[in-house]
């Protein structure tokens, strides 16, 4: 499908389908471009009508463009001035300029930003590891994407109990492996994880994911929702996965 708008591109930009409503997104090719991690948050947030959402590090902007019809007002904050600015120009791309507010901004700083308790609910697909381990990518916005070169998880965890009021709640993608650092974190801001799923490549093989929600004040006790498996073993998208992207 091509775009029925004429949209100026700049230098290693390119023009995505996201295949939903009919909306498109701007990517900068030296930067961290989205895959399926922030599709499957989108999808797994609940989502209400009344809701005040803000998303911590939202990169070009793509999980707003997919929660935005679901919720009252979205606004995004973003460190890397490049996907920032992308951020907006897609919201303005796929006229939802007066519903999704982008900011370029160090989450780590959101008090200078919000009052504490402004929204219901967050979602965050934070940097996955620690400095030290995996390869960091030698393009500077990607490492900052993948790796806590700048945000750590006690920050992200930090920045959410700021941002939500009480019985708020906060939906995150994160690694299994790290699983016991995120509910200590939180435990420690004032949330408990409530519902848990985790996202393996094939069916029987080891979860690779895990999408997680945890709310302010709640008392102990986590739901385990079934694991969602992406392929099947010839490859092709399950089709949880195809009802997640909108194809079954």
């Amino acid at each position: 499908m091509s775009c029925p708008w004429v949209v100026e591109l700049h230098p290693y930009e390119r023009l995505d389908d996201l295949q939903y409503r009919g909306r498109w997104l701007i990517q900068n090719t030296r930067e961290f471009c989205f895959s399926l991690d922030a599709v499957l948050l989108a999808r797994f947030a609940h989502l209400r009508p009344r809701d005040r959402l803000l998303e911590l590090g939202t990169g070009t902007g793509v999980i707003p463009l997919l929660v935005a019809d679901e919720v009252a007002r979205v606004e995004a904050v973003e460190l890397n001035p490049v996907t920032a600015a992308l951020a907006a120009r897609n919201a303005e791309l796929n006229g939802l300029a007066d519903k999704i507010k982008v900011r370029q901004c160090d989450y780590r700083e959101l008090g200078q930003l919000c009052p504490p308790e402004s929204y219901d609910i967050v979602l965050s697909n934070p940097p996955y590891r620690p400095i030290g381990q995996g390869e960091q990518n030698r393009l500077a916005g990607k490492a900052r994407a993948r790796h806590e070169v700048t945000a750590t998880l006690a920050d992200t965890c930090r920045a959410a109990r700021h941002a939500l009021r009480f019985g708020g709640r906060l939906a995150m993608v994160h690694l299994p492996e790290r699983l016991g650092e995120i509910v200590i974190a939180l435990h420690e801001c004032q949330m408990e994880v409530k519902r848990l799923q985790f996202v393996q490549p094939r069916q029987g093989k080891a979860p690779n994911l895990l999408l997680l929600e945890a709310a302010v004040g709640a008392a102990p006790g986590i739901k385990v929702l079934p694991p969602l498996s992406v392929r099947e073993e010839g490859g092709s998208y399950t089709e949880a996965i195809r009802k997640i992207y909108g194809l079954a």
